[in-house]
């Protein structure tokens, strides 16, 4: 199941074990609050512990396996909590597979990993394990989960106001349960969080400013192509990385108006959403699939020149905006 959807599963009863994985290191924490705090424990300092994957060897593996099945004190059960286990298939069928098949009723195993790793078992599709998803969400699912997170808050949101903030955080959960934090503090209870309190109030992140650079370059729009550029070098970019940033830009349009297929088909090819690849055809068929061609070479010589030495960097990023816009 999904992180959002782990709340209501713990309504219906906790099991007895869990696999929460996942790149999201926020999802992650929380998931392993909120199993916590459903074991209801009068007693954490004698019935909860945290586990080390990497020290389960030999004798150590052992004598966890055989902790499990510890009976709680003052408690109706015990939590445990096992970070980054990564067992072989040969290890999870000589150890920790047996204990989930008979699972201690009074113990919660929760196993926290940052993912899955080649050549070691895949968890979540072990019988017995609940599986809880802490992957990194696409931008609308985080987007209905700020908006959740801002009801619990006590803020009211606008629907675009929440995909800006996501935007604007670069999609980082942890920064934008602070940013709603601090919203809280300056609307008050009750406060209405609008597209114009995100603008004013929410810090860009660097990859979103990246993401308008580039827009604004294949949109034609000088003074803010030029007004975001500024920002950026203020805040220690440098001509590489923006001339960078602009050939991938064109490079991906160039990819898009040569591929046939659906948005979901070629979104799947390059590893991009549906919905950018929809955004990007909007652009191509203004900008012509030609133009974006020539650009893309263009800026490619560029890249290759200054990485050869042929051009110093500064010369090269100006030639590049001046080939966009006027040439």
């Amino acid at each position: 199941m999904k992180f959002v959807q782990l709340s209501k599963n713990l309504e219906q009863g906790l099991q007895p074990v869990y696999l929460i994985e996942g790149e999201e290191s926020y999802f992650r924490d929380h998931a392993v609050k909120s199993i916590r705090a459903a074991c209801n424990l009068a007693q954490p300092m004698l019935n909860a512990a945290r586990v080390e994957g990497e020290t389960l060897k030999g004798e150590a593996l052992a004598s966890f396996l055989s902790s499990l099945y510890a009976l709680p004190f003052l408690d109706e059960r015990r939590f445990v909590a096992l970070f980054d286990y990564y067992p072989t298939e040969r290890e999870w069928e000589n150890s920790l597979k047996r204990y989930v098949e008979k699972p201690c009723p009074t113990t919660v195993l929760a196993i926290v990993n940052g993912g899955k790793k080649a050549n070691c078992a895949d968890l979540k599709k072990k019988a017995g394990i609940v599986y809880v998803d802490c992957a990194r969400s696409d931008e609308e699912a985080l987007s209905r989960w700020l908006f959740t997170l801002m009801r619990r808050e006590g803020l009211n949101a606008d629907a675009d106001a929440a995909e800006l903030m996501v935007r604007y955080c670069a999609q980082d959960t942890a920064r934008m349960k602070m940013e709603t934090e601090k919203l809280k503090l300056l609307l008050g209870e009750g406060g209405r969080v609008t597209r114009e309190v995100v603008e004013e109030h929410i810090a860009k992140d660097a990859e979103y400013k990246i993401y308008e650079l580039t827009q604004a370059a294949s949109r034609g729009n000088f003074g803010a192509f030029s007004e975001i550029l500024n920002d950026l070098m203020n805040k220690g970019y440098d001509e590489t990385a923006a001339l960078a940033a602009l050939l991938s830009h064109f490079k991906t349009l160039t990819e898009i108006a040569n591929l046939g297929g659906t948005d979901v088909e070629i979104g799947k090819l390059l590893g991009i959403k549906p919905f950018a690849v929809q955004k990007n055809r909007e652009l191509i068929r203004r900008l012509g699939k030609a133009r974006v061609e020539e650009h893309y070479l263009a800026l490619y010589r560029l890249s290759s020149g200054m990485k050869s030495g042929l051009y110093a960097k500064k010369n090269a990023l100006y030639a590049a905006i001046a080939k966009i816009f006027f040439g």
